[in-house]
């Protein structure tokens, strides 16, 4: 019963990713990339505070130094992500976003020598096809918002693969609520070098989108998808996340009328293949796999 309970919270959390795509594009229309980031961490960091307090008197120099690196590569991501929607589509965006599952093998492979499976080199050529047939126009040139979501999508898989090293070692909350401060700091940083410190204009709208962003796209789901993931193993977690890009489109399709062609739709099978494909084998080994080899 808790694994299909897991299952479901992680189907969730696809759903308000998908919808985060959304959300972000409609608060582009009155505030600015750094704005947006500002916004989203310090709510997240606010919200967290409670669940890490009690830990106060424990935390350890490693933790904060996990949570640290983990922001680092967080703010980078939703830092690239935001600005990369400014200048392609939600969709795209979302789809893009969507390869960081086929990288995070071959980080690991990089980083600790762990073996990549042919599957991965195969979804890496497919992912790789997918974004380029979405991605390149007539020129072969990638566009900016394109090639930003791209890095976006690496610096989401050094998150995914250091999220999973880290957490073993240390507590949740801890490693979240730090990430989120650190992810707050570099968005004030990045604020103030941009100069839209006394610039904010939020509309009904952009206000509603960001507290999207902050409370529910960040705060709950890294939650949800913490909790879900003790009772799902992480193959079936990553198939399962990996349907954010699917229901991006979809939100973006039903609720910004965005067009879809037979382009995109072609470059978004491949690059979704190419998810299911890696995942199916190459993950690292569960916790309990990692015990018993």
């Amino acid at each position: 019963m808790k694994k299909y309970l897991g299952m479901l919270g992680l189907l969730i959390v696809t759903v308000i990713w998908g919808g985060g795509f959304v959300a972000s594009d409609i608060a582009l229309s009155s505030l600015s990339p750094a704005q947006i980031l500002v916004t989203r961490f310090l709510l997240a960091s606010v919200l967290m505070f409670p669940l890490c307090a009690r830990h106060l008197k424990s935390i350890k120099k490693q933790e904060i130094w996990a949570g640290i690196i983990l922001g680092v590569y967080l703010f980078a991501a939703f830092a690239l992500q935001i600005v990369g929607l400014k200048y392609t589509t939600p969709s795209k965006n979302a789809f893009l976003t969507a390869t960081n599952v086929v990288f995070v093998p071959f980080i690991a492979r990089v980083l600790y020598r762990k073996h990549v499976s042919v599957q991965g080199v195969i979804g890496a050529f497919m992912a790789i096809a997918g974004a380029g047939v979405l991605s390149l126009d007539k020129n072969f040139a990638i566009g900016l918002g394109d090639g930003l979501t791209l890095l976006c999508a690496v610096c989401f898989a050094l998150h995914i693969f250091f999220t999973g090293e880290y957490v073993e070692k240390y507590r949740v909350t801890v490693l979240i609520f730090f990430q989120m401060v650190t992810a707050f700091a570099f968005s004030l940083f990045y604020l103030l070098i941009t100069g839209g410190w006394g610039e904010f204009s939020m509309t009904r709208e952009g206000i509603l989108s960001v507290l999207y962003l902050g409370a529910v796209s960040t705060t709950l789901t890294y939650l949800i998808q913490t909790a879900s993931q003790q009772y799902v193993d992480e193959t079936r977690s990553a198939i399962i996340l990996s349907m954010e890009a699917v229901f991006g489109t979809l939100f973006s399709v039903l609720l910004l009328h965005e067009k879809i062609d037979g382009k995109m739709v072609a470059g978004c099978v491949l690059i979704l293949g190419a998810v299911l494909v890696s995942e199916i084998k190459i993950m690292p080994l569960s916790r309990c796999e990692r015990d018993t080899a």
